[in-house]
């Protein structure tokens, strides 16, 4: 049975799935850099995170806007918990998405070789801010999935993970910098999301950064997924 790879992006981001191809290869020094969606998507994440053991994400969100639709600052985790899947390369998880009374259901997936965890922060992000927003979350799923696939920069990035300097890949992209009606966004076309993902990390993921400045430089949002331990 094929793994699940790319129906992640298809499935969370309403985007039809690509073809299915073999994990991409790290890229030598001077080649091209991948492309986002190989990098986020459609890699082997979990080679270095074995059947029965926990990886663990710091969960931050903050708005400068007073009295905003966003609420107080939160500070929270993340678990996700790896067992194993149908195949060596394949993972079961479960994922257990906040605490108290901002728990999420916990979720389960099976025969993954992509970390499920990016779509199911993307999903809950734009459910969140197609409230805030009073706007259609799949407009700005689309827009995301249109930027990875198309105008996404990516870059090579050091990350410091327990004292130690490892190598990985940056993934920026700006999906509402030129939308078409960017004016009805109240500032948040300028929210920029940035990923880190390293195969040095269990799971891959290192970051994800989301933020939103205003013209005076202030912060309107910012939410961000980071793996723990990592102070890179």
């Amino acid at each position: 049975m094929r793994p699940l790879r790319l129906a992640l992006l298809a499935a969370l981001l309403a985007g039809p799935a690509a073809a299915q191809a073999e994990p991409p290869q790290p890229a030598a020094p001077g080649t091209a850099a991948p492309s986002a969606v190989d990098l986020l998507f459609d890699d082997n994440h979990f080679e270095k995170a074995g059947p029965g053991s926990t990886i663990l994400y710091r969960y931050n969100r903050f708005s400068g806007i007073k009295d905003g639709p966003f609420g107080p600052p939160v500070e929270d985790t993340v678990r996700e918990i790896v067992a194993a899947g149908p195949s060596p390369e394949t993972r079961n998880l479960t994922v257990e998405a906040y605490t108290g009374e901002r728990r999420l259901p916990t979720a389960h997936y099976e025969n993954m070789s992509g970390n499920p965890l990016l779509a199911q922060f993307l999903e809950y992000h734009t459910l969140d801010m197609g409230k805030a927003l009073k706007g259609n979350p799949r407009y700005l799923k689309n827009a995301i999935r249109k930027a990875l696939r198309d105008s996404a920069s990516v870059s090579p990035a050091e990350v410091e993970v327990q004292g130690v300097k490892q190598k990985g890949w940056r993934v920026e992209i700006r999906p509402f910098q030129n939308d078409p009606v960017k004016d009805r966004l109240r500032g948040f076309d300028t929210l920029t999301y940035t990923f880190v993902v390293s195969p040095a990390v269990p799971g891959e993921i290192v970051s994800i950064d989301v933020r939103a400045t205003a013209p005076d430089g202030g912060m309107l949002y910012r939410e961000t997924l980071t793996y723990e331990p990592s102070v890179g």
